[in-house]
């Protein structure tokens, strides 16, 4: 029975992923997402709401499988007592990257996270901080104790930077093409040269 309501919630959010990583948040209408996923306006409203929730609902359907993952990853490096900061790299970086190529077009998501980052939405700021923030700052946490050396401004100065740099290696936008190899190995190939330019990144007095 619930099928046909997951269907329609499905193709609204492809859709709308779709259109705001081409045209921005405030450059895509619904009017523009209800055409794409051959709805009307009422089954948008059914689902979310409004604008600004099918915006934050765009985020969530991906963060969350991403911020669970990572904080699981981070679990399990902790509880080695042995761990450095390349582990805790893994566990930032290696889901993220594992989040694109998924069947519904994580390629697509990585157009509209940049999109979050360059443009000035409030609310959808606000939607990122207060769902993901506290994520974000176990990570800090975890890397600060691990680089006491740096101070809390410099350290999330640094991790701007990786997040940035973790950005553009999931837009798989660069000089380093897949040749010979599979999707898989180039990801692996990606996330073990990210962790180590970000733990030299980081290291560095």
């Amino acid at each position: 029975m619930n099928a046909p309501h997951f269907s329609t919630r499905q193709r609204i959010l492809d859709s709308a992923e779709a259109l705001f990583a081409r045209h921005g948040f405030a450059g895509a209408s619904l009017r523009q997402v209800t055409a794409a996923a051959s709805v009307n306006l009422a089954a948008v409203n059914y689902h979310f709401g409004s604008k600004e929730n099918l915006i934050n609902e765009v985020f969530r359907r991906r963060l969350d499988e991403l911020t669970t993952q990572r904080l699981q990853a981070l679990a399990a490096v902790q509880a080695r007592p042995d761990h450095g900061l390349d582990d805790v790299l893994d566990a930032f970086v290696r889901p993220a990257l594992v989040l694109v190529p998924d069947e519904h077009g994580g390629a697509g998501f990585v157009r509209v996270l940049a999109r979050a980052y360059a443009e000035h939405n409030e609310q959808l700021r606000k939607f990122m901080h207060d769902n993901y923030g506290p994520a974000l700052r176990q990570f800090a946490s975890a890397f600060a104790k691990l680089l006491p050396d740096l101070d809390k401004q410099e350290l999330y100065w640094r991790l701007d930077i990786v997040s940035g740099a973790l950005t553009y290696a999931m837009a798989d936008f660069g000089m380093i093409k897949r040749r010979g190899i599979s999707e898989q190995q180039h990801r692996d190939l990606a996330a073990e040269h990210l962790i180590k330019f970000a733990a030299a990144g980081l290291r560095a007095r």
